[in-house]
């Protein structure tokens, strides 16, 4: 008997729900109670839940998903532009074909800028032309030393006159100027194609949508690029002017030389 009070107790959750069902099937003369509970007021509420279900929130539900069903087709048609309209992959796959032949390209370039072009053949010269072609900007301050050392320093007061010293002291200046300056652009140039090589790495893996802000930077060193290519050529240009300054001093000391000699000349004849 104990085991029947265990076990109606353990499932009494379910005889209760039981007990409901039966009363609400079962036809009733008049309004039940069951454990003091009024049936009649249960059975309202769920028709009212029901009803609600129903009335209310099953529209609901189905407004909104018709409403996902329009927005999943406005997003199928925006993917669709843009997969054939703005970015194809026909088109994105011949960019990118476009950029592995530029890159083997700047692979050429990269190797002829480094073909062996000395040509001196004894010591001095190839000390100097070696630090000239080493491409190591680091090297600018020994340029003064090995060209002392080639071309001679600036005579000394007894050995030449004020105006030949200062015409050499000139040239001197300009030259080794123009010569640090080249060592200078040929870093400037390798730089420049190390970060060529780079952008153009980046926009072979850049995604369509990326590829704007790698194009503006490739645009900004192009820049940059045309600010080196103007300084070389104010360097040409100074060197130019040093040029013809240089041809007109020799114009002019030889004038006052031959006046010196006329005049010593009248000297000698009186």
């Amino acid at each position: 008997m104990t085991q029947v009070f265990e076990t109606i107790w353990n499932h009494r959750k379910a005889l209760i729900a039981l007990v409901l069902v039966i009363a609400v099937v079962a036809p009733q003369p008049a309004p039940a109670q069951i454990f003091g509970i009024d049936l009649t007021v249960i059975v309202s509420a769920i028709n009212a839940i029901g009803s609600a279900i129903s009335d209310v929130i099953a529209p609901a539900l189905r407004a909104i998903n018709t409403a996902l069903g329009t927005l999943r087709s406005v997003l199928s048609g925006i993917q669709s532009f843009f997969q054939n309209t703005i970015y194809p992959q026909a088109a994105i796959n011949r960019a990118r074909a476009l950029v592995s032949a530029v890159q083997s390209l700047y692979v050429q370039i990269q190797s002829l800028s480094r073909i062996n072009i000395r040509s001196a053949t004894l010591p001095l010269p190839q000390s100097l032309e070696g630090v000239l072609l080493s491409r190591d900007p680091l090297q600018i301050p020994a340029i003064a030393t090995q060209f002392q050392i080639l071309y001679q320093t600036v005579p000394v007061a007894g050995n030449a006159s004020p105006q030949t010293r200062d015409l050499i002291d000139m040239n001197d200046a300009s030259a080794q100027a123009a010569m640090k300056r080249s060592l200078a652009i040929d870093a400037i140039a390798d730089t420049e194609m190390q970060a060529a090589d780079r952008i153009n790495q980046e926009l072979h893996q850049a995604a369509p949508g990326t590829a704007p802000m790698v194009e503006a930077e490739a645009a900004a060193w192009l820049v940059r690029a045309n600010a080196y290519t103007q300084s070389a050529l104010g360097d040409l240009m100074r060197l130019r002017a040093i040029a013809l300054a240089d041809t007109s001093s020799q114009l002019k000391l030889n004038a006052a030389h031959a006046a010196d000699t006329r005049q010593n000349a009248i000297v000698s004849n009186k």
